[in-house]
């Protein structure tokens, strides 16, 4: 009997050239980012998520304003999830050791942790919002101990 295929996978050259359009594409977006700051965000926002707020970073009022507008089994749930997700980011935290191994004589392998000075967090919003994300991103940088967080998300 022979074999009928009924899809074919991707060549490894086609993920190839895929892989390559993507890092150009953040390579691109991050110049610009560095380059112009917020403006680079903001239009970044209004292309991809069609919000262009006048500042993204919110305000002490507004933060309480939106945790007083969940209720106390929506503010359980994000404690319970933050505090999971705090959990696991320092158990990997703790187990990360750099390494360096002599495979052959003179081969040299490891690895070696490099921190960073900042991260940014992209939480996807709008009719499909991903809110784990910013629990994933956003959390386990502060376990990393990542002295500035930047975040941006559009409204739900």
């Amino acid at each position: 009997m022979a074999i009928h295929y009924l899809k074919h996978g991707r060549t490894a050259e086609d993920s190839s050239q895929d892989a390559a359009k993507v890092r150009d594409t953040v390579t691109g977006i991050l110049a610009d980012v560095t380059a112009r700051g917020d403006e680079a965000v903001r239009e970044l926002s209004a292309k991809f998520d069609n919000w262009s707020p006048e500042r993204f970073r919110l305000s002490d009022d507004e933060i309480a304003a939106a945790v007083r507008s969940l209720s106390q089994g929506q503010l359980d749930d994000i404690k319970f999830a933050q505090a999971q997700v705090r959990n696991f980011a320092q158990a990997q935290r703790d187990s990360i050791r750099d390494i360096e191994v002599e495979t052959l004589p003179g081969v040299v392998l490891g690895h070696k942790n490099m921190p960073v000075d900042s991260v940014a967090c992209y939480v996807p919003g709008g009719k499909f919002p991903l809110v784990a994300s910013a629990h994933m991103g956003v959390v386990t940088a502060k376990v990393a101990g990542v002295p500035r967080i930047i975040t941006a998300s559009p409204p739900v």
